[in-house]
């Protein structure tokens, strides 16, 4: 690492939120919390054969794009990645980001990208938020590096409700927290969710529920474990260690998109993989002769049957998607998969080619390995129709995003 103080200029922003330019010999550099055109003045913090890795000083030529951050904490906190642009350039470049990875690792010559799905409200969307704490006991997040917690007196992500409620969380340091979280329900219904290995002796004033997470176990403290949360119209029952969606609002236009992108009759036999707690085959249930869901979590499980209770036409398998499909005697006319960041394990991805479902959505948090699996896909005998990015993440880098794939 060097102390000297470089300029350069940059030329566009990469997928975690940098920009990228070129040092003079060649090698690529990225800057944090800087933009597409500006000059800026760097200082070097990791150095590789190919790349380095910048801090920035100083902005000598500001993009004309760039504005104030809502937030204090802003390039401090490594939660937030594009507070300095405006919204609608934010989404733009999310599409830029997407067909760039999905021609770089995917070799996908001509990407078939949809106008991205924006989201209704730039700030105060998120239904869940999870603080880790200070030694203090202070309410924080991990700073831009991810080694030090730093508290926080302000976040702009948070619904209203739970913006409100944080502040007010105070811990003793000499409980042994790990994290924190703040999860939303219909009807204001609030849960704490607190993470360490022993469970604490807590005094509660609020009115919300608690739940405390160690492992495998959950001890509810107050109130219930679950929370109740309406995707168009329909509750879903969440239980403290399932994941959902953490942007209400955007869910319902995925939904929405799945239902009309993927023509099911009564006939259908429809494959929901990595189903978590019913989100999808829900909606599809109604619409089709049989579902099957696969899903690794018990929590997420438990809340799968309770969620899907309605109809005796869904099926699920508790287990690895990897375990169960080589071994899945279906055909599927229809193929979901919500795979986490790290994309489709390959087994998984061979047995689905084999079960060769006629047609493939695959919803997608992470633009890089969708591009690895889309290739995969393509090679096996499928065709990338589209691909639509909806933005869940406003201020973030983050980039969700539904492809289509149809059967050759």
């Amino acid at each position: 690492m060097t102390s000297d103080l470089l300029t350069v200029k940059l030329d566009k922003l990469a997928y975690g939120g940098d920009a990228l330019g070129r040092l003079s010999d060649g090698r690529a550099v990225f800057v944090p919390f800087a933009l597409t055109g500006e000059t800026v003045s760097i200082r070097t913090i990791e150095e590789k054969p190919s790349h380095v890795r910048a801090e920035l000083v100083e902005v000598l030529e500001p993009s004309p794009d760039r504005i104030s951050p809502k937030c204090l904490h802003f390039a401090i906190c490594g939660g937030c990645h594009y507070q300095h642009m405006p919204y609608s350039i934010q989404v733009d470049i999310k599409s830029a980001i997407l067909r760039d990875q999905l021609l770089r690792i995917g070799k996908i010559s001509d990407p078939p990208l949809k106008q991205a799905v924006p989201c209704a409200i730039e700030w105060n969307y998120r239904n869940h938020v999870q603080f880790h704490l200070t030694r203090t006991g202070k309410l924080g997040y991990f700073d831009v590096h991810g080694r030090n917690v730093f508290p926080i007196s302000e976040c702009h992500l948070p619904e209203p409700t739970l913006d409100s409620l944080w502040p007010r969380l105070e811990f003793d340091p000499g409980l042994g927290l790990e994290r924190a979280s703040l999860r939303l329900g219909i009807d204001e219904q609030t849960m704490l969710v607190l993470e360490s290995l022993d469970v604490p002796e807590l005094e509660l004033e609020a009115d919300l529920s608690v739940v405390h997470l160690s492992g495998n176990d959950t001890v509810v403290m107050a109130g219930d474990d679950y929370l109740s949360i309406k995707v168009n119209d329909r509750l879903f029952h969440v239980s403290a260690a399932s994941f959902f969606q953490v942007n209400t609002g955007m869910a319902e236009k995925m939904v929405a998109h799945l239902l009309e992108q993927l023509p099911v009759t009564p006939a259908t036999t429809l494959l929901d993989v990595y189903c978590g707690v019913g989100l999808f085959s829900a909606f599809f249930a109604p619409r089709v002769g049989r579902v099957i869901g696969v899903e690794a979590s018990p929590s997420a499980c438990e809340d799968f049957t309770i969620n899907l209770d309605d109809f005796d036409n869904v099926e699920l398998y508790e287990a690895a998607a990897e375990t169960v499909l080589p071994g899945l005697d279906v055909k599927p006319g229809i193929v979901i998969v919500d795979p986490p960041r790290a994309g489709l394990e390959k087994r998984a991805l061979d047995a689905l080619m084999v079960l060769a479902p006629l047609r493939l959505a695959y919803v997608s948090c992470d633009p890089s390995t969708l591009a690895r699996d889309a290739a995969r896909l393509i090679a096996g005998g499928y065709r990338l129709v589209q691909v639509t990015p909806f933005d869940l993440f406003p201020q973030t880098y983050h980039i969700e995003s539904i492809s289509i794939f149809e059967k050759l």
